[in-house]
């Protein structure tokens, strides 16, 4: 395989799966040409009788799938989703072979997936892998190249032509005889169906999949049966308890809870909260929880309001939204049963997807609208980039979610351990590049805060605050002498996956484990 390095020095091959790579250049710099892409051209003379059909199985021979063609799901579903796996057994028992799966995510439920990979019926992802598909990734079993992309680069592929899709099967918990279809009624509602627009405006055939099919119309309607080829009614979408939580519970260790709010803190400390347009996010992790709670306390000292609060939405957040602490949630998807509900009532709880929030190539989305992001990592380096696709021991475990697109926000920060069980968590050099460090303002540790040095502006707002703020290097030489210095991870030549930058450019590319 032949290979180039990018502008951080990684090396990237100069071909995936037959496509020419473009290598990362750096925030803005590669400016794309062309038109976007679209499915074929429709007419409404072929959909005058019904579109509902009696099974997937009746689905599957109508759309006439072959040999080599993608898929794509959503997965809004979660880890309570029983659609992918059924949708790949039947195509398995059809015989058909080198399906390209293209889903938002996968979760452990889809571990069944790994053994379709192995018999040939999947040749690979292209699409967030978490868990066990991302780990038999990393021992070089996938016949192709793997491609990871944000869940706006993921809009972004389909929109520009990277990633055609022949069939979308779109799981709705609510849907109608037309197509229309939502995510907050039903027994298996689970809030926004954003993550799937893309896949319903340009794949050549749409199969929405419902488990609460009622009349005509369903609404709100999140997908447009315009756009919907056929509608199968199942038993059974999935597993309410796993599709969403009861509630999100808050991190209650108390160096978690440090971490916690030194961010709020430094959101606080900053002046941003008391700046007009004010908007913060965080996602629904333990720790992340413990922020929006902490920062809720300090809005409501200084009697702030936010414009918005941008979710995955949890219950924390609509307490926010019902005490009149935020004006608006702006959610992309929801996390527990609070967040599902709200959205179904509030009018101010907005449904939003992967164009209007994350994708980069549209004439501005609304993340850089955000003031303050906050987000995990597996491993930060001295250059402030960040991984959190592969773990210190070189597993691919995650997948990329919205972690690129929110690290748009005025401040970005990373929240993390300074070390977990005996392995450093600020390191000399990640295993993998998932974000640069010029996307990256700050690092919170239980130890202290690290400034990027390339944010004077923000060290200038601090100058008068008593946050415990060291250099990034004075964390590392802690983190070590803590744990000592790791063995890095061994691999091989192989590439088995690449990691998009969300403009489409490869920023770094994941090689095949040696396993002893």
């Amino acid at each position: 395989m032949s290979l180039m390095k990018n502008i951080l020095g990684r090396e990237i091959p100069v071909k995936v799966n037959g496509r020419h790579v473009i290598p990362y250049m750096g925030i803005g710099q590669h400016k794309p040409a062309g038109r976007k892409t679209g499915p074929p051209i429709p007419s409404g003379a072929d959909y005058q009788k019904s579109k509902l059909l009696k099974s997937l199985e009746e689905a599957l021979d109508r759309i006439n799938l072959k040999n080599g063609m993608t898929i794509s799901f959503h997965h809004h579903l979660r880890d309570g989703d029983y659609l992918i796996n059924r949708v790949v057994e039947l195509l398995a028992k059809k015989g058909l072979r080198d399906i390209v799966l293209a889903p938002s995510a996968l979760f452990p439920v889809h571990e069944k997936l790994v053994d379709y990979i192995k018999q040939g019926v999947i040749s690979h992802i292209e699409g967030s892998m978490n868990g066990p598909i991302g780990k038999f990734c990393t021992t070089g079993q996938m016949n192709k190249v793997a491609v990871l992309r944000s869940h706006g680069g993921r809009y972004r592929a389909i929109q520009d032509g990277d990633l055609h899709i022949d069939a979308a099967f779109i799981a709705a918990p609510t849907a109608d005889p037309h197509g229309n279809a939502n995510g907050v009624n039903g027994p298996s509602a689970c809030g926004p169906l954003g993550f799937a627009l893309a896949d319903s405006l340009y794949a050549d055939k749409v199969i929405v999949v419902t488990d609460n099919l009622v009349p005509f119309p369903a609404w709100p309607w999140s997908i447009e049966g315009g756009n919907v080829d056929y509608v199968v009614p199942v038993e059974k979408l999935g597993d309410p308890e796993k599709i969403v939580s009861g509630t999100t519970k808050i991190n209650t260790d108390p160096d978690r809870l440090k971490i916690a709010e030194l961010a709020a803190r430094l959101v606080r400390d900053a002046g941003l909260i008391d700046e007009p347009e004010f908007s913060f996010q965080a996602g629904a992790g333990g720790m992340s929880l413990a922020f929006v709670q902490y920062m809720a306390q300090y809005m409501r000292e200084k009697k702030v309001i936010a414009d918005f609060v941008r979710g995955g939405s949890t219950k924390l957040l609509t307490d926010m939204l019902k005490e009149g602490l935020t004006r608006f949630i702006l959610d992309g998807q929801s996390f527990d049963l609070a967040g599902v509900e709200s959205l179904r009532n509030n009018r101010n709880h907005i449904e939003t997807n992967p164009f209007v929030s994350y994708n980069y190539h549209t004439k501005g989305c609304f993340a850089p609208r955000v003031k303050a992001s906050v987000l995990g990592g597996t491993e930060i380096d001295l250059n402030f980039n960040v991984n959190v696709n592969t773990h210190s021991d070189g597993w691919l475990l995650h997948g990329i979610g919205g972690f690129q697109d929110a690290a748009d926000a005025y401040l970005t920060i990373i929240t993390a351990p300074l070390y977990r069980k005996n392995n450093p968590i600020i390191v000399d050099r990640v295993h993998t590049v998932t974000a640069p460090g010029e996307t990256i303002d700050a690092v919170v540790t239980d130890y202290g805060i690290a400034i990027n040095p390339q944010r004077q502006d923000l060290s200038e707002r601090l100058k008068n605050s008593d946050l415990p703020v060291i250099s990034i290097e004075e964390l590392y030489q802690k983190a070590v002498s803590v744990t000592g210095k790791p063995n890095k991870p061994k691999t091989k030549d192989r590439v088995v996956a690449v990691i998009e930058w969300r403009d489409g450019t490869v920023i770094d590319a994941v090689r095949e484990l040696e396993i002893s």
